[in-house]
């Protein structure tokens, strides 16, 4: 297997328990393949150093737990407080280009709070992926799906809370 950390998973935030287990803030959504990886990288004076996971638990979708092999007091494990966690390339993330219809049903939300609607359905464009948007007026109202945009996703909530250019939601009635 060629090993490649760019795929940054998260940072260690704290020990766990007196096994040597680590709780890692997740930096991003992942699909479910991540919880049978075997192996991570911790970044350790600017270097990638691989460690084969033991055990991994998924506490919610930002924090997992982790336990490496021959690390199984929280003594071994203090020093990689703060340590950045990488993912080896065969470990696959959740593209929303590829994922995108896991979008449909979440409520879209303005940073001030206001309920924008529903996602109905995607509209894939050259270029441009579009969102559907159905309010509770029963309006219809197109969206660019842009990182841009999107301040916040809540995927145990399905919930997108996201910072829209003004008038961009006039523009479609």
């Amino acid at each position: 297997m060629t090993y490649r950390a760019d795929i940054l998973l998260g940072r260690i935030i704290k020990s766990y328990g007196f096994e040597g287990a680590v709780s890692v803030k997740l930096e991003r959504t992942f699909n479910r393949k991540i919880f049978e990886m075997e192996s991570v990288f911790l970044e350790s004076e600017g270097k990638p150093v691989p460690f084969i996971v033991s055990s991994c638990e998924v506490i919610d979708n930002s924090l997992i737990r982790l336990i490496f092999d021959g690390y199984n007091s929280s003594e071994k494990i203090s020093e990689f407080i703060g340590c950045r966690v990488f993912l080896t390339s065969s470990l696959e993330v959740v593209d929303p280009e590829n994922d995108l219809h896991l979008l449909i049903d979440y409520q879209i939300i303005t940073t001030d709070n206001n309920l924008l609607g529903t996602v109905h359905g995607i509209i894939e464009n050259p270029g441009q992926t579009i969102l559907n948007i159905h309010t509770s007026l029963k309006k219809e109202i197109l969206v660019p799906l842009h990182q841009d945009f999107i301040v916040r996703i809540d995927n145990k909530k399905k919930i997108i809370t996201m910072d829209l250019p003004e008038g961009l939601t006039v523009i479609n009635e």
